[in-house]
């Protein structure tokens, strides 16, 4: 089977407003440097499974998971600067190593806190091996966890 025209769709990891990943404010993410994806700012604390995979980094503060599924990096990162919390607000559910499915609970965090702390909750998901892949197509508006459709990514 040829590569060729294939078509990878991720499903919403969060509920809340989907945007373009240069719309946050964090030019590390909006510039691309880590590659082309699609952010949420979430309206509820837990974090599902985009895809079909492979866990393959949980960071030790737990806001940010990498996943490999069929070929593409995905890297979620939970707010932005969140990493200075060193874990606090944060309950990670999967391991690396551990096989997902899409709609399986990741992380949960409380967004209130968060917020209380002075950080952001945009939560980018980010094809982190982008060069790879020739199109993404991304949505836009309202989407709920583990049903909309967020971006296809095509080879």
């Amino acid at each position: 089977m040829s590569l060729f025209g294939k078509k990878y769709k991720l499903i919403a990891p969060l509920t809340g407003k989907l945007k373009d990943i240069t719309e946050v404010n964090d030019i590390t993410f909006a510039q691309k440097f880590l590659g082309d994806g699609v952010a949420i700012e979430p309206t509820d604390g837990v974090l599902l499974s985009p895809v079909e995979g492979k866990i393959v980094q949980v960071f030790h503060t737990k806001h940010a998971i990498g996943i490999e599924s069929k070929g593409l990096e995905i890297l979620i990162h939970i707010g932005m600067d969140t990493v200075e919390l060193k874990g606090e607000g944060f309950t990670a559910f999967v391991n690396e190593g551990d096989k997902v499915s899409v709609g399986d609970k990741l992380v949960e965090f409380d967004i209130d806190f968060i917020k209380e702390k002075g950080f952001e909750t945009d939560t980018a998901i980010v094809i982190t091996n982008s060069d790879e892949f020739k199109s993404f197509e991304k949505q836009s508006g309202n989407v709920v966890a583990g049903q909309d459709e967020i971006m296809t990514v095509k080879k």
